[in-house]
């Protein structure tokens, strides 16, 4: 991404605690995903925190993009959003059973079944 305004972070970017196996290894990212967000990761941070002010137009519409997401252009801007959802969003948990309870259950034991004998 070397046709990008925006600053290199001043050391990588890892997210320990919740990809401690790296952005990549969890799956929900690519392998092209993962090097934008170390290398870039930090300044995104940053500028997100408030401790880094932008200094270009690029990092001025990052910081534009984290208040209205819906205008996210750049790579940067949509791996970044993405990494928000992940990393701070509730995960999807999916089970086998149903949330709802069967309305009527009908009895199936075996003193109610009736056997005529001859």
């Amino acid at each position: 991404m070397s046709d990008t305004q925006f600053r290199h972070g001043k050391k990588r970017f890892y997210d320990n605690t919740k990809f401690p196996r790296g952005f990549a290894k969890s799956g929900d990212f690519t392998l092209a995903e993962e090097e934008i967000l170390t290398l870039y990761g930090d300044t995104m941070l940053g500028l997100e925190s408030g401790e880094i002010v932008p200094d270009n137009s690029e990092e001025k519409h990052f910081v534009k993009v984290l208040e209205n997401p819906g205008k996210a252009k750049t790579k940067l801007e949509r791996i970044w959003l993405k990494y928000i959802q992940l990393a701070r969003g509730r995960k999807r948990f999916h089970t086998l059973n149903g949330r709802n309870k069967p309305e009527a259950t009908e009895d199936y034991s075996d003193d109610s079944v009736l056997v005529e004998e001859d």
